[in-house]
């Protein structure tokens, strides 16, 4: 027959109001006495528990910043930097140990906890006193200044490592170099690889182009793969890798068809960029022909009669006159007129007192300057 173990009940303090006094004994008294005395004793309890959980909160978060200003750190490989990235990995050293001595420190007082005796007042505790639903807070959308400052300060900080990434091709490779740098799993970097893909491009260095290429939907199809399980995207890239290298066919063939289709919106993307280009080109070396009128010797050479570009081209004066002659004099002299205003024709300067020539004479001197020119 099984015997019931009544020793748990050893670590319990008897009610107050079941001590028996002595008749002299104001019991009352005596009971609060007891009480606040015990009471006192837990408050004194809890404010330690308190302070030993907010040391080790603390010395926890100094040695995060630690971690992470040494992360930093060792991206440079300058002299000084290396001695100052000694000194913080001796201040990480310190911090672990003093992060050790607080964990041992509450591990003690809890021992001392559970050795406590119960009580009235621990006996029982409140289990709920009120329901908390957990909400997702709503994202704020960052504005466009805001993203394009966000982008510009990473890939500062970043370049040289989101290159090396996108020269990378073996899966194997490029999992382990995002395993040594997590920070680069981000729309930033997938941003930044588009944009190198479209200047290669554009610079003719095609097979580069199409390496880079395949980086990009790497990265990609990673940031798809995290909005998908609404995780971040440096906690499954390895999953990604995971997946690509052990997947079927289906998959591998879904991951190449978005690598051609970002080839050829990177072309087209690159064509564009060529044509603005030119046509930017061509309008500054038109700005720079452009005659003292304001007007395009070529446009303008190419409007003139078959007869008058033939003159110009042969540099025939006396041919010149004779077309002009011949044609009727307000066409003459507006085709005269434009091919002064574009510098196809320089006439004689002539100051006049200081004063600009009418438009209207421009056709009678043009003729004088002919029959000058034929003079001589």
């Amino acid at each position: 027959m099984s015997r019931i173990d009544y020793s748990v009940w050893d670590h319990i303090e008897v009610s107050d109001d079941e001590d028996d006094t002595h008749p002299n004994i104001d019991t009352p008294s005596l009971f609060r006495w007891r009480h606040q005395a015990r009471v006192e004793r837990m408050e004194e309890f809890e404010k330690k528990t308190q302070d030993l959980n907010k040391g080790l909160t603390e010395c926890r978060r100094k040695l995060s910043e630690m971690q992470k200003k040494i992360q930093d750190m060792s991206l440079s490989t300058s002299e000084d930097n290396k001695s100052d990235l000694s000194k913080a990995k001796t201040e990480e050293k310190k911090l672990k140990k003093e992060e050790r001595d607080w964990e041992r420190k509450l591990e003690d007082h809890c021992r001392e906890e559970k050795k406590m005796p119960w009580n009235v007042d621990t006996l029982s505790k409140e289990g709920f006193s009120k329901s908390i639903v957990n909400v997702k807070p709503e994202a704020v959308e960052e504005s466009e200044e805001e993203k394009e400052k966000k982008h510009k300060t990473f890939v500062e900080k970043y370049e040289k490592e989101i290159k090396h990434f996108g020269m990378l091709r073996r899966w194997d490779d490029s999992q382990k170099y995002l395993s040594d740098n997590p920070h680069l799993v981000c729309e930033e970097t997938a941003n930044y690889l588009v944009i190198m893909c479209i200047d290669l491009e554009v610079e003719e260095k095609h097979a580069l182009m199409e390496q880079v290429a395949h980086q990009t939907i790497v990265m990609q199809f990673i940031l798809e793969l995290a909005k998908s399980l609404k995780v971040d995207p440096r906690g499954c890239f390895r999953q990604f890798f995971a997946k690509i290298k052990t997947s079927d066919q289906q998959y591998q063939d879904a991951f190449n068809d978005e690598m051609e289709s970002f080839k050829d919106r990177v072309r087209a993307r690159a064509k564009i960029r060529i044509e603005k280009a030119m046509k930017e080109y061509e309008e500054e070396e038109r700005q720079k022909r452009l005659g003292p009128g304001g007007l395009d010797p070529v446009e303008v050479f190419e409007s003139l009669p078959q007869e008058m570009q033939k003159c110009f081209d042969e540099k025939d004066i006396q041919m010149l006159q004779d077309v002009i002659s011949k044609m009727d004099p307000t066409e003459a002299k507006t085709h005269m007129k434009r091919c002064i205003d574009s510098g196809l024709w320089v006439p004689n300067s002539k100051p006049d007192d200081g004063e600009e020539k009418e438009e209207d004479s421009t056709y009678e001197e043009v003729k004088e300057e002919l029959e000058e020119a034929k003079n001589e």
